[in-house]
Parts: structure tokens; sequence; C-alpha cells
């Protein structure tokens, strides 16, 4: 009867239970939309950065031989940038002004770093910073290279400032480089795995025969080494890798080299598995190909090309695999990729590899002169792509960006007003292939700094040598000015400093402008 009463009462109101369900069913699919509104306001941002990767290495940019078909699809099905720049030759720099917006020249302590201190003020504005203020998760993945602490770092401690202070909720990290010590992963400022009874030292002194604890070397032990070091790397060995510095302690907590790809690529994909119900900003900093060159088993002699090689087909496997993730967890939709590396290219880095013996026909730089260190183009012309589906559609440019634009340019992206002094908002440029990309922009090698405007570059004059002769690349220095017009001579083979006076000195004023009076050795040359 209870159930005869409750039927009779809802046929009674059908009109209103219907009234109510259509109220119900709208609201929902309002909130859907405003939701789904909401979400692509704020897409998910994942920054891939890749350790010298060259102009050259990956195939869609038609210059190379090996063939890097993940890498391929972000380029060929987003934007491609072809004159697209890191701020700097060498990593922390580049790293440095990728985060902040900020000219590396700027800071004095943005040089290539060896167990040093936070480089990043934490009262800066980072592009973790920004996002995590405009309801962003932020995570850090894989190569930091910007310096951890305060001074000397204790490893048995938590380690601070860090990423987690200058706008990371969660990082997991390793420290400098693959070929420097402490070889051990650092979780929020923890070291991962450490066993409190194995404490760990840490030291880079050059006084080996009283500061390197008596343990093997590669100088004094090659014998127990499974990689040749050619210059530089003769410290600690671990897991048979001679390293830069001296490490001791810490057993459980050490690497495991040839899986560093799997492990720095499992915890990026745990990262968007937690955090995909919010928007999220991951920085994916993987190592390759930075030596040493450990590509794992499942990699070796797939390039044919020896450990550099096959270690860039195993970061095009790995930027494949999280492509699939996002895939998989309904993500591609709503989440913009940019993809850049560090630096230019270098073969012979400190270790013997056989990445020159087996290069073959493969250009790293492409048709450009230099490489890593150098101020010349492939130091700091890299591939640079951004990809969002089904918003970014496939596109072409030849437009001059740099990765000290991508702050501005997420910054516009979110809705925030926040601008850095050396940045460009290009996102209109990233999203849309429209409007002007930046007209000029300042390279920098080693301290030493260049000047691209439009088609031309110019080279101040540098002491030093022409040629690092322990890598085998042109660096830029030379006695005199150099000039060069990239749309006719992308190679940088026909000087015209002399043959174009009224240029050269156009292009120095407008350096110096940028540069600073403080740059003594083009003011005086100016003034003169």
């Amino acid at each position: 009867s209870n159930f005869k009463s409750i039927y009779l009462s809802i046929m009674k109101n059908t009109s209103t239970v219907k009234s109510t369900l259509l109220f119900i069913l709208l609201s929902l699919i309002s909130c859907s939309t405003d939701e789904k509104n909401k979400t692509s306001d704020k897409p998910n941002i994942i920054l891939i950065y890749l350790d010298d990767l060259g102009y050259g290495d990956v195939s869609a940019y038609n210059s190379g031989t090996l063939q890097t078909p993940n890498m391929d699809k972000l380029a060929n099905e987003g934007i491609k940038f072809t004159n697209g720049y890191a701020s700097s030759a060498t990593c922390s720099p580049s790293r440095y002004a990728l985060l902040t917006g900020t000219y590396p020249w700027r800071n004095s302590e943005a040089k290539i770093i060896t167990g040093g201190s936070l480089i990043i003020d934490t009262t800066e504005i980072t592009i973790p910073k920004l996002l995590k203020k405009n309801g962003y998760q932020t995570g850090i993945v894989g190569k930091w290279h910007l310096g951890l602490g305060s001074g000397k770092i204790d490893y048995n401690t938590t380690i601070s400032p860090g990423p987690n202070q200058v706008g990371f909720d969660y990082s997991h990290i390793m420290a400098d480089t693959q070929d420097r010590v402490p070889a051990v992963y650092i979780e929020n400022g923890n070291v991962v795995n450490l066993d409190p009874n194995d404490p760990i030292e840490v030291n880079f002194s050059m006084n080996r025969e009283r500061k390197n604890y008596g343990l093997p070397t590669g100088l004094k032990n090659p014998e127990l080494t499974t990689m040749k070091w050619h210059h530089g790397h003769n410290g600690s060995i671990i897991n048979g890798v001679p390293r830069i510095g001296f490490m001791k302690g810490g057993e459980k907590a050490r690497w495991s080299d040839i899986d560093m790809a799997d492990y720095f690529l499992n915890k990026a994909k745990e990262y968007i598995e937690k955090k995909k119900e919010e928007p999220f900003f991951l920085y994916y900093s993987l190592q390759q190909p930075h030596v040493p060159r450990t590509p794992h088993p499942r990699f070796e002699g797939t390039s044919g090309m020896g450990p550099r090689g096959d270690v860039i087909l195993e970061a095009d496997w790995c930027i494949g695999e999280l492509y699939k993730t996002l895939e998989s967890e309904g993500l591609l939709e709503n989440t913009l990729i940019i993809l850049s590396s560090d630096n230019g290219p270098v073969l012979n880095d400190g270790y013997y590899d056989d990445a020159v013996e087996k290069l073959g026909d493969h250009t790293p730089a492409g048709v450009l002169r230099g490489g890593k260190y150098s101020l010349f183009e492939a130091g700091t012309k890299v591939p640079f792509m951004a990809y969002w589906k089904g918003k970014i559609a496939p596109n072409v440019s030849e437009k001059i960006i740099s990765q000290i634009d991508i702050l501005n340019s997420i910054s516009k992206i979110v809705g925030s007003d926040y601008q850095s002094a050396d940045g460009k908002d290009l996102s209109d440029l990233i999203l849309k292939n429209e409007g002007n990309g930046r007209n000029e922009l300042i390279l920098e090698a080693t301290t030493r700094t260049a000047y691209r405007n439009g088609d031309w570059t110019m080279i101040p004059p540098y002491k030093g040598p022409a040629i690092n002769d322990k890598v085998n690349i042109e660096l830029g220095s030379s006695k005199e000015f150099q000039l060069y017009n990239l749309k006719d001579d992308p190679s940088q083979l026909n000087n015209l400093a002399k043959s174009q006076p009224e240029k050269l000195k156009e292009m120095l004023s407008d350096f110096v402008k940028i540069r600073g009076k403080n740059f003594s050795t083009v003011d005086n040359l100016f003034l003169e």
C-alpha cells in the first residue's frame, strides 16, 4: 500500500518531476559547459626541455639523419619555429632565463653551476610562481642545474632554498647534471632513499690527494671505469662512470644511470595522473643527450650513431610515452606543450663514447656554425615548438622567438597581467601564428654576448681562443667584429663587418642600448 501511494503521488506530480529533472539536466549541462570553458581558459601547461639537443637533431627540421617521430608530431601538428632561441649556449644560464624571463647576463651568478647555491632569488617572479598565483599546481621532474641552498650544501638534511622555494609545489630532480656528483635524486628537498647511517659527503676540490676521500677515481683507477673520460670527468667513479667532483656515502640513494630516462618519465606520468583534475604546470626536464650518455639496453645500438644517437631516440620515446599518458587521460585538448633545448649540440663533451666516430652523415647543428659554448648560431638556435591539440593549427614560423618570451606568453594565456622586462608576449604567435616575433635579441655564451636584429647578427671582438679544442667547437671569439646576414648566409661564412660599416655601426649602437655602457669592450670601440 505504501508503494501504491508513492506511485500515485509521483503520477499526480509528473509535470513537476519532469520540470525538476529538466532543470537538473540543464544545470548539469551548464555546469559542464562552464567548467569546460573554465579549463579552456587555463590549459594545463607542459614544458619539455632537452639538454644539448641541436637544431639538426630533430628530423622535423630536415637537417640530420636521425628520426624523431614523437618530437616531429609536436612540431608538424603544432607550430614549429625555425628561429627559436635559447638565451645562452650553456645550460644554467638558459634555465635561469627560461624560468624568470630575464637575460642571464644581468645576473652575475647565472653561470654553469657545479654544486653551487641557488641562482634564482626567491623573490623573483618565475613561471611556476606566476602560475601558482593563477590557480595552478606546479611541478618539476628531471634536471635542475640552477643551484641549491645557500653556501655549502648538506645533502643529509632538507635542502633549501631550491625548486620548492621558487614556485614549484612538487620537485623530483637531480641537482646539477648526470656527470656531476652527487649521483642521487632529490624529492622536495630531500635525497630519495638516503640511509641516515650512510651520510653523503661531496666536494669539488681540485686538491684531489687531500679531498677525494681516498675513493676510486677516474684519474687514479681507470681500470674500474666502464666509460673512459676524455677531459675533466675524472673524479669519483659511480656505476662505472667517472664524474666531476667527489662523493662519499649515500650508497642506497645512488641512481642507476641506464634507468634514469625511465625513472624521470614515470615520475612525470605520475604527476600528470595525480594532478589531472585541476590545472597543472609540469616542467619535464630531460637529461638527454648530455653526457654521460647511458641509454637503457632497450635503446643501445638503435641509432647506429653510438650512445649520443641512442639517447636522443630514447628521449623521443619518452616524449611519445608522455603524449600517450595525456591522450589516455583525456587531457590533450586542454594541454599546451612547449618543447625546446637549453643550448646547441656538442659531441665529445668529456667522455669517449663514439659520438664523433659514429656520427656518419648526421648533422646535429644542421647547416649552422658552432655548437654548445659558441656565439655562432648553433650555440643558441635550437628546436622550438608548441603543440595544443585542436587549438594550435599546424604552422611553421620564421619569426624570432626566445625562451625568455615563454614566461610573458604564458602569463597572457592564463589571463595574468605580469610581464618581465626582457621578455615579449608572443602568445598570439604561439597560439595563432599571428603578429610579429621579437625584432632583436641578446645571445650569450660563457659570459660573452652577441646581438641579433632581424636577419642580421653581430658578434663583438673577444679575447680568447677561436676554438675550444677539447670539444672541437668554434666559439665565435675573434679580434675583429663579425657581421652576418643570416637570410643569405645561415652558415655564417661571409663576414660583412668591413664591407657594411654603416650596418655594423647601427647594430653596435642598438646592442649597446640593451647591453649597457658597462660592456667596456664594445663601449670603448663604439666611442672610437
